[in-house]
C-alpha cells in the first residue's frame, strides 16, 4: 500500500496548486495523509479525486474543516496504526515533536504524522515512529518544500521524504 502523506499546504495562500512532483505520486496511492493547516477546503476536494484521505486539522483551518475532520485521529491501514495530529498546542514549537506523541500516549500506535514545524522529520521514539512531512508550500525554516510516502506491507511500514523543490 502506497501512501502519500503532506501538511501545512496553507493553500490558496501559499500557492495556487499542488506541484507537479507531488500530483506525479498522487497518481498511484492507495491513501493520502494529511496533518492538518489546509486553510482551504478546496484541497480536500481536490485530494479526494486521487484515493481515500484520511487528513485532520491544523491550527490555521477554519471551524467547518475542524466540524468536518477534528483534531486527532488513528487509522488502520493494512496491519499499521496511524496516529494524526497536527501537533500545534500550547509551548514553543520546538516541543511539537512531544506534542504530537502525547496525542496518542492512550493508545497504541506504530507511527505519529504530524506537521506544524514545516520541517520534515523522521525518527523513533519511545517505539514509535515519528514522521513529519515538511510543507509543501511553506519551506520556513526548513531547506526546502517536501512531503512524505509511506510503504505498507502487512505490519511492515517504509517511510521517505521527497523533496519537491530547493
Amino acid at each position: 500500500m502506497k501512501v502519500v502523506v503532506i501538511s501545512d499546504t496553507h493553500m490558496p495562500r501559499m500557492a495556487k496548486r499542488l506541484p507537479d512532483r507531488l500530483l506525479e505520486e498522487l497518481g498511484t496511492a492507495d491513501g493520502i495523509i494529511h496533518a492538518g493547516d489546509w486553510t482551504d477546503v478546496s484541497v480536500l476536494r481536490v485530494l479526494r479525486q486521487y484515493a481515500p484521505v484520511y487528513g485532520i486539522c491544523g491550527n490555521n483551518d477554519g471551524p467547518g474543516l475542524v466540524r468536518r475532520l477534528g483534531f486527532r485521529r488513528i487509522v488502520t491501514l493494512e496491519k499499521v496504526k496511524v496516529g494524526i495530529v497536527h501537533g500545534h498546542g500550547p509551548g514553543r514549537r520546538e516541543e511539537t515533536e512531544t506534542r504530537a506523541l502525547r496525542a496518542f500516549a492512550a493508545n497504541e500506535v506504530d507511527i505519529v504524522v504530524f506537521g506544524h514545524t514545516h520541517i520534515p522529520m523522521k525518527k523513533s521514539r519511545e517505539g514509535v515512529l515519528l514522521f513529519n512531512p515538511g510543507s509543501l508550500t511553506d519551506k520556513r525554516r526548513a531547506a526546502c518544500c517536501s512531503f512524505g510516502l509511506l510503504t505498507i506491507e502487512g505490519r511492515r511500514l517504509t517511510a521517505e521524504h521527497i523533496i519537491v523543490n530547493s
